[in-house]
């Protein structure tokens, strides 16, 4: 047997954004290296400028609809790939300029910090590219990696290094579940690729493989019961890498999910379809109640993820190709309002040196800008109109009561009215309370670029969302083959736009 190793130019061409960003996180750690006495925030731009640069190829590649396949379909580029590159780039690159001021109060390796942000970043591109089981477990163990260092990065705070320690060990026992699985699934196959698995005849091995791959991935979503790392993990994590944590690696968690469900066992919705309703409704339910009793705003933004993730589950359950498409939309406005709300997080913890929601009293007396954002923020997680949460959760509910999820609709319901009562504890604290220390609070600009950024993208999405929809219709154009109804929502229901 002969193996044909030659990359073609085209073939090059697939990998070039994923390329730039490797070579360009060896000049950040070079510059690092070679002038150790260079400002770090030269190093924070200098890594802005290059996912500025992978960006703008991703975008062209999605404008000229470059697409196709490496390595016997173990990578692959498609609208999907590219729609989860251009969210975990965009993620990582407003994280950076959330970083650069947080980063001031390491004692040593803040140039490394950069560096493994990058790095961790390129691993979910590649996630998002994975096409079989093998592929699956390389590209999430190598961006989990540095995400082991970056969580235990503030060596003289115990609370970090803790949640750094229960990060490595759960994430370990994660992998091990992963690795094991894959090997069953394998073992009753003898295939790895997506398109392959979804002729297998299902056999008790392999539905044990698959629910031991399943479990890891629910690891990797922060779905109950695979939530416990979670509030941990967030409270003592560096809040920026906090912030990295509660999106980028879930977004590319969903690509795998996505593909593997929708690929490989589309024949077997009934009973995936049945377990996602089960995960969603305990996430939901459980992230939201024990949120009220948070006084940690990094803990209640934990268990706020939870329950968010909770109605993302309730799009995979629907199994069909708008229910795909309500979890990109979904994604979308989690980015802008959940990054946005950790950005004030940032901002707050690094001026007042707390992340208690008591110390957010009286903010709009001391930050009207800095109070306005976190009100609207909070109330596109709640899923108010007219901002991107209500048309994002709107979009999901839709797609479960075309396939006649009408349980997961009623709990939905009912975990909105919930997260509406803990959300508007920290904005009476924010606009009631008095504060204790009246002086005002000013922020950097890169912080208040990121700021801006999650206003505008909160904003547009929730008042003229139609151009985004049609984006994330198109992303998903492999799945249009699923049964299911339409594969949008309609213009006229539309509230704010279309």
């Amino acid at each position: 047997m002969t193996f044909n190793l030659t990359l073609s130019g085209s073939d090059l061409l697939l990998l070039l954004p994923e390329m730039v960003l490797t070579a360009w996180l060896c000049v950040v750690l070079t510059v690092d290296f070679v002038m150790p006495r260079l400002p770090k925030d030269r190093l924070a731009y200098l890594s802005v400028g290059g996912l500025g640069v992978v960006l703008a190829t991703l975008v062209w590649f999605e404008l000229e609809g470059i697409t196709g396949t490496l390595f016997a379909h173990m990578f692959v580029v498609d609208r999907m790939a590219l729609f989860f590159k251009i969210f975990i780039v965009g993620a990582t690159l407003l994280v950076i300029l959330v970083s650069m001021d947080y980063v001031r109060r390491f004692r040593f390796f803040r140039g490394e910090y950069y560096f493994l942000v990058l790095m961790s970043a390129l691993g979910m591109m590649f996630m998002a590219s994975a096409n079989d089981l093998l592929s699956v477990f390389i590209t999430l163990e190598f961006s989990t990696f540095g995400f082991y260092v970056l969580v235990a990065y503030l060596r003289d705070d115990v609370a970090s290094n803790e949640a750094g320690l229960k990060f490595f060990i759960l994430g370990v026992f994660a992998a091990g579940l992963l690795a094991y699985g894959i090997s069953l699934v394998f073992g009753e196959t003898g295939k790895l690729v997506f398109s392959d698995l979804a002729r297998a005849e299902p056999t008790p091995g392999l539905i044990i493989g698959y629910l031991l791959i399943f479990a890891a991935l629910g690891f990797k979503i922060g779905a109950v019961p695979f939530h416990s790392w979670i509030p941990d993990t967030y409270h003592g994590a560096p809040t920026p890498v906090t912030a990295f944590l509660s999106i980028a690696p879930k977004g590319a968690a969903f690509a795998i999910l996505l593909r593997m469900l929708f690929v490989s066992l589309a024949t077997l919705k009934p009973v995936w379809a049945l377990l996602l309703v089960f995960a969603s409704i305990l996430s939901m339910t459980y992230g939201n109640i024990v949120a009220i009793a948070q006084r940690n705003i990094k803990r209640l933004l934990a268990y706020s993820g939870i329950a968010q993730i909770g109605n993302i589950l309730i799009g995979l359950a629907a199994g069909t190709k708008m229910g795909s498409d309500a979890i990109l939309f979904y994604l979308l406005t989690y980015l802008f309002s959940n990054l946005g709300a950790f950005a004030i997080v940032v901002a707050v913890g690094n001026l007042i040196n707390s992340d208690e929601i008591e110390d957010y009293n009286g903010l709009n007396r001391r930050s009207p800008f800095m109070a306005f954002a976190m009100l609207v923020f909070l109330l596109s997680l709640a899923g108010v109109p007219p901002l991107a949460g209500f048309i994002g959760k709107l979009y999901i509910f839709l797609a479960a009561i075309n396939e006649g999820l009408y349980t997961l609709i009623v709990v939905g319901l009912i975990n909105i009215v919930i997260s509406m009562y803990y959300y508007l504890v920290v904005v009476k604290k924010m606009y009631i309370n008095e504060p204790a220390d009246p002086s005002p609070l000013r922020i950097s600009a890169p912080m208040k670029a990121v700021v801006y950024a999650g206003l505008a993208g909160t904003l547009v999405l929730g008042i003229y969302p139609q151009p985004f929809i049609d984006w994330v219709v198109a992303a998903t154009l492999m799945f249009s083959n699923l049964p299911g109804p339409a594969a949008s929502m309609p213009p006229a229901i539309l509230p704010f736009g279309g």
